[in-house]
């Protein structure tokens, strides 16, 4: 195809569609709507000529694996998606709960995320949990047991994801950029602007492009 000479229906046949399943970090808390990474990365995409249909969120801040799970079902979804996120766990640590049992409730979503992909686990990428222990809310708390407990759920998650053989991105490096970095931050010194949200977005649209091409 010509550059430039795409047409309406050109479009609307590479028009693909992307899931994403998460919390507070998926739903964009604290930042705008276009600011969340899942809304960006479908920017990114269509920039380079890759259409994808206005994103569906699934993500509630303050949900844990049990309370995504419960939301997915009584979403009750037939529909098949191009693409699917995963991207959950932050509040099982919060909330002091056992990586034994995120483990076992993140491979149940990790399972529902394929069927959301037509069974395709190609097209499914899990997104690890940032570290909130370096934001300004840590303050006071013990930043390096934070830390060191948001690696233990990302090693359970990650070992989910390669026995389920679909794609892995590691953002959690990148939030804890933060801690040097205020603008990284959103207003509630707490969840992630705009800026950070960006970078996921950039390694995701990677990632995606990649499958969708």
């Amino acid at each position: 195809m010509i550059p430039g000479n795409q047409t309406a229906q050109d479009t609307t046949v590479s028009n693909f569609t992307y899931l994403a399943l998460g919390d507070s970090y998926t739903i964009g808390e604290s930042v705008p709507e276009e600011h969340r990474f899942p809304v960006q990365t479908a920017r990114l995409l269509a920039a380079k000529g890759i259409h994808i249909a206005a994103p569906r969120i699934i993500a509630k801040t303050g949900w844990t694996t049990d309370e995504l799970e419960t939301a997915v079902n009584e979403a009750a979804i037939t529909d098949t998606f191009s693409v699917v996120t995963l991207l959950i766990g932050v509040n099982n640590q919060y909330r002091g709960r056992s990586v034994a049992e995120y483990k076992t409730e993140f491979t149940r979503l990790l399972k529902q995320a394929i069927q959301f992909a037509g069974g395709h686990s190609d097209r499914v990428i899990v997104l690890s949990i940032p570290d909130w222990g370096v934001v300004p809310f840590a303050e006071g708390r013990d930043r390096q047991q934070i830390g060191d407990e948001i690696d233990a759920f990302n090693a359970a998650n990650k070992a989910v994801a390669k026995k389920f053989r679909v794609h892995y991105l590691d953002i959690t490096p990148d939030s804890r950029e933060a801690a040097g970095d205020p603008g990284l931050v959103a207003s509630d010194g707490l969840h992630y602007s705009g800026k950070e949200m960006a970078i996921w977005a950039g390694k995701l649209a990677g990632i995606m492009e990649a499958i969708l091409q």
